[in-house]
């Protein structure tokens, strides 16, 4: 028998949260492929099979906690599925399975190719014993899994205990949940592992951090311009579109030389001031923000730019996030305009000192001097900074260069 364990993952992840099991008890998995995602604070990972076999057991359920180096599976290397043909390891290999588990052990849930509710072994043992119809059974499973404390607890109007583990990686339908009034519903959802990790990390930035933010506004017209006039030859000649995050990637590149301090951290009583430029690009997911990191940003064109914030942005949206994508950053770049933001104060991203927020572009009247007024592309930019190293001069004057170089971006180009 092979044990099937918790791979080491990074030095500052010691555990995560069993995701889904991508097999089932009974499947015949080669080397190296896939049998379960696991959720970390803040990437999934795969975890392989390092030998070919069929898969025993499942010592772990979905939404355990686990901790690396833990054993969470078995793989006899020596057993068959269905003649070594893992596709048709079906119903009557899983109900054989199923005879084999102890009573008190919860197993891996086998899957229906029926109306069948999903239920654990246990449960569906104890639900045989007392005569109770698993479908009339509620859960608060995120998954709608009935397991034996629901069986326990029913027609008891008690809510069955649940695991503290988070939930699932993979969206599901949240279980509802009885309020104290009948007539206002309430749902209770889970905090998946990264969204406690996110709201850890936010709170004790604010909490650790003498955090100011400071604001400017942008006249984008002359970005606007280069945009429409280079666009198509710009993706003719590299193969991606000219946005708006390559110029303010290079303009903040060229602010940080310029302001180093919003490009260091503190360390005790030191600073560490970093002298390379690695941008934290925010991006959006379905399990919450990550911040993947474009790596020596100020050695990027325009395109290599663009191609870089392109990739890490798909990687994150397709959850494929390596933890080496997210590590390391020294300053980073977030942006609710695509959102429809029009102002906010973005929150830093500890241990760096500065981030900076772009927003909505508005048309707005602009005075161009004391008698005219035009139409123009204005943005609001905001940069949230750490006080205790920053002060407002360096602040307002990194918000200042940001705003002259993106207000003429040829400038840009002799910037390097």
């Amino acid at each position: 028998m092979i044990e099937i364990k918790v791979p080491e993952l990074a030095e500052s992840i010691t555990e995560g949260t069993i995701a889904q099991w991508l097999k089932e008890v009974g499947d015949h998995v080669n080397q190296g492929e896939y049998i379960a995602e696991l959720e970390t604070d803040k990437v999934n990972v795969e975890i392989v099979a390092e030998h070919s076999g069929v898969i025993k057991e499942f010592k772990r359920e979905p939404g355990d906690t686990v901790e690396v180096g833990e054993v969470i599976a078995v793989i006899d290397e020596n057993g068959s599925a269905g003649g070594n043909a893992p596709e048709s390891a079906a119903a009557p290999v899983q109900e054989e399975v199923k005879e084999t588990v102890p009573a008190a052990k919860e197993e891996a849930i086998a899957p229906s190719s029926t109306n069948r509710p999903l239920a654990s072994p246990a449960a569906r043992k104890l639900a045989r014993e007392k005569g109770i119809d698993l479908s009339s059974v509620s859960t608060v499973d995120p998954l709608g899994r009935v397991r034996k404390q629901d069986v326990e607890s029913h027609g008891t109007g008690a809510p069955a205990k649940v695991a503290a583990a988070p939930a699932p990686a993979k969206k599901a339908p949240a279980a509802s949940v009885a309020s104290d009034d009948p007539t206002k519903p309430v749902e209770r959802v889970k905090m998946s592992r990264r969204r406690q990790t996110i709201a850890k990390r936010l709170v004790e930035s604010q909490q650790t951090a003498a955090m100011l933010t400071t604001f400017n506004e942008v006249d984008m017209t002359a970005v606007m311009d280069v945009r429409s006039r280079r666009k198509d030859a710009f993706v003719d000649k590299n193969g991606v579109k000219l946005g708006f995050m390559s110029f303010f990637t290079k303009a903040v590149v060229s602010a940080l030389k310029q302001f180093p301090l919003l490009n260091a951290e503190i360390q005790g009583d030191e600073l560490l001031i970093k002298k390379y430029y690695d941008i934290g690009c925010a991006v959006s997911t379905d399990e919450g923000l990550v911040v993947p990191v474009l790596r020596d940003a100020d050695r990027l064109s325009f395109a290599g730019i663009e191609r870089g914030i392109g990739e890490l942005g798909k990687k994150a949206r397709d959850n494929k996030l390596s933890i080496a994508d997210l590590q390391g950053g020294t300053f980073t770049i977030t942006n609710g305009g695509v959102f429809g933001s029009l102002m906010s104060t973005p929150i830093l991203n500890a241990p760096q000192v500065g981030i900076l927020g772009m927003h909505k572009i508005q048309w707005r009247p602009v005075a161009i001097d004391q008698e005219r007024f035009e139409n123009r592309p204005m943005m609001y930019i905001a940069l949230s900074y750490d006080h205790r190293i920053v002060d407002g001069k360096e602040a307002v004057g990194f918000l200042v260069t940001l705003k002259s170089l993106l207000e003429d971006p040829e400038s840009l180009l002799l910037e390097g």
